[in-house]
């Protein structure tokens, strides 16, 4: 086993060095390739999409307005109501009417969900269908 130090001007030397190359020749292509197809993959059927609308409702005078306060009050139109079961009484009165009211509840924006799922229950139990929360929009800049 020899080591052949020093040499001829005419024998190759090692070169330890990787050629990047082709690797780059062959990232670019696939980079081209992937620019080429991704706008192909991801067309949809076209379709006409919905416009944003926001329209203030009608308070008409035979919606019912529930408002729920910070601490957990319930207030029929602005009567207070003691406890749950007197909420589902007077909401079952309204379920029977043709057509039904809309009961709108008003839940301050501090009040724990609690409170506000309380009105929620009572309006099933009652068998009230239409259910709407009233909140204020969002500040136009």
């Amino acid at each position: 086993m020899g080591m052949h130090i020093g040499g001829r001007g005419d024998e190759d030397e090692v070169v330890s060095a990787i050629n990047t190359t082709p690797l780059v020749d062959v990232m670019l292509v696939l980079l081209i390739i992937f620019l080429i197809t991704i706008p192909v993959v991801t067309r949809t059927v076209p379709v006409e999409l919905p416009q944003e609308r926001n329209q203030p409702r009608q308070a008409r005078p035979e919606n019912i307005s529930i408002a729920v306060t910070r601490a957990g009050d319930v207030y029929w139109n602005d009567s207070r109501i003691d406890g749950s079961e007197a909420l589902v009484a007077q909401l079952k009165r309204v379920a029977v009417q043709q057509p039904q009211p809309e009961v709108q509840v008003r839940g301050d924006g501090g009040a724990p969900y609690e409170h506000v799922g309380r009105v929620v229950l009572a309006a099933q139990r009652a068998g009230i269908v239409r259910l709407g929360f009233i909140t204020e929009p969002p500040a136009r800049n």
